[in-house]
């Protein structure tokens, strides 16, 4: 099933269930994916690619919004954005962990052929598709340039 239609039937049964902060979410990513689908660079339906790139991009929105009222020590809509993060979190694949992301990105390297610092463009282009929806972006980005030093 796609991801629209999984979005669509969690909404109905949202709303079911007077459920308002997972409404609210998943009304989010709804819209999120209607924008993408009516604008120029796609036509029509989404690739699975597309709707983990959207699903990550309303992740790491919350992430961002979270770490500032946590900064503003604003409780109320921190937690209001923690429960969309956690939902929007059923949506995508499992994180890997620390060492699962050190074995991935070594077997990477090693595929490139990297040896030095220098080398780390090639190493994140290849790791950021093969990791996409698996790992953060900045997680990726440190653990290569960990990995890359040694």
């Amino acid at each position: 099933m796609a991801l629209k239609e999984t979005i669509e039937n969690g909404i109905k049964d949202a709303m079911r269930a007077k459920d308002a902060d997972r409404l609210r979410a998943l009304r989010a990513i709804k819209s999120m994916i209607l924008l993408e689908e009516t604008s120029g660079s796609s036509a029509g339906a989404l690739s699975a690619d597309a709707e983990m790139k959207i699903l990550m991009k309303a992740a790491k929105q919350r992430k961002d919004s979270l770490e500032v009222y946590v900064a503003q020590n604003r409780t109320d809509l921190a937690e209001k954005e923690q429960v969309e993060l956690t939902i929007i979190e059923e949506f995508l694949p499992k994180a890997l962990t620390d060492a699962e992301l050190t074995t991935r990105i070594a077997e990477i390297i090693v595929q490139v052929g990297a040896s030095s610092p220098a080398d780390m463009g090639k190493v994140m282009g290849v790791a950021t598709k093969a990791l996409a929806g698996l790992a953060d972006g900045k997680a990726i980005s440190a653990k290569v340039g960990e990995l890359l030093k040694k």
